[in-house]
């Protein structure tokens, strides 16, 4: 591990000037045209003189750009902690179950109690039902590996408990599917194909709180996960606790992943792709660097395939995962590459 990061303040800031072309972007261009001066007076509270382009902007552009900020951000990061803790570059957001909890949360909800959960003779609605049943699912799943976590030591096996644990969600949901009406299952599948435009802008205060949060504590780990990349003999030679370090990570990974989930849907290879993403821009294993620098390409990449799916001229939304694999697969694909040329 090279201590030296003398690229780390280009690269933060030429991620950050591309974050603030991207927002721009997201919030001028779209399916319906609206021009800059128009969206600068919606934004700005002066209004665009047109009704329908201050809700465009307002209520879904401007919403979803700062939601994908969020969402790549807490996946990349979650992502980096993994494959540190699990040693292991293929280790993402989803592996260990928690992608599927949240999955199999939504889909108690939507296939078995129709969309809607009531409380006290009163119904949420649909899209609390889902938020809250994601959220319900991945916590589970997530206080389930962290008490496995207490009673597996090697991190390999713990990480082959989480396939499981991801493989029993996936059964649940396709028993669920067989027996849901055909409705139900068309609005799990689109639920599935992942978006950036679901969070209304009055939830995504409560979104960004709680990934600003799991990201301090993911900040706050830099150091342990430095030590973890020479081992946990290595770790607690330094003083580490490497049992408190690790249920720490999966609990900031389990809060990060849930919430990205519950408002987001599922989103693939984010989390997978951008840590490696980053160690290409950065040559460099310090976590000092490489988790701004993850966290900031993660946003990047994030609000580039939120940019894509809304293209001008689009009939609709492309699905979010129907793009989000044309970033990471190439990706995963040099990283396996590269393994076999240095084995």
């Amino acid at each position: 591990m090279k201590k030296s990061v003398p690229n780390t303040p280009a690269a933060c800031c030429v991620l950050g000037i591309l974050m603030v072309l991207l927002f721009l972007a997201g919030l001028c261009l779209g399916p319906v045209d609206i021009p800059v001066s128009g969206v600068i007076g919606a934004v700005l509270g002066q209004g665009s003189g047109n009704v329908s382009w201050d809700y465009i902007v307002l209520e879904s552009r401007l919403p979803s750009t700062l939601t994908a900020l969020l969402a790549g951000a807490a996946l990349s990061a979650s992502g980096l902690m993994l494959q540190t803790a699990f040693r292991n570059p293929l280790a993402g957001p989803d592996i260990l179950g928690i992608n599927g909890g949240a999955g199999l949360g939504v889909a108690l909800v939507m296939l078995l109690l129709g969309g809607n959960i009531g409380i006290g003779g009163t119904s949420l609605g649909t899209s609390i039902s889902i938020i809250l049943g994601a959220l319900a699912g991945a916590l589970a799943v997530t206080g389930l590996i962290l008490a496995l976590s207490a009673r597996i030591k090697n991190p390999v096996m713990l990480l082959i408990a989480g396939v499981m644990v991801s493989y029993l969600a996936s059964a649940l949901i396709s028993l669920l599917n067989f027996f849901s009406s055909a409705e139900g299952v068309h609005s799990y599948t689109m639920w599935g194909m992942g978006n950036f435009g679901g969070v209304s802008l009055s939830r995504l205060p409560l979104m960004a709180a709680l990934v600003v949060a799991g990201l301090i504590v993911a900040f706050l780990l830099v150091k342990p996960l430095n030590a973890m990349l020479l081992g946990d003999l290595y770790a607690r030679n330094l003083g580490i606790d490497v049992k408190r370090t690790r249920m720490l990570l999966l609990l900031a990974t389990g809060l990060l992943v849930a919430i990205t989930t519950a408002f987001c849907g599922p989103v693939s290879f984010i989390g997978l792709a951008v840590p490696h993403i980053a160690r290409l821009i950065l040559g460099n294993g310090n976590h000092r660097a490489l988790m701004p620098v993850t966290v900031l390409t993660g946003a990047v990449v994030a609000m580039l395939c939120n940019l894509l799916s809304s293209l001008p001229g689009s009939r609709g939304l492309i699905p979010l995962n129907a793009i989000t694999p044309a970033f990471g697969a190439p990706v995963i694909l040099y990283v396996l590459l590269k393994q076999q040329r240095h084995s």
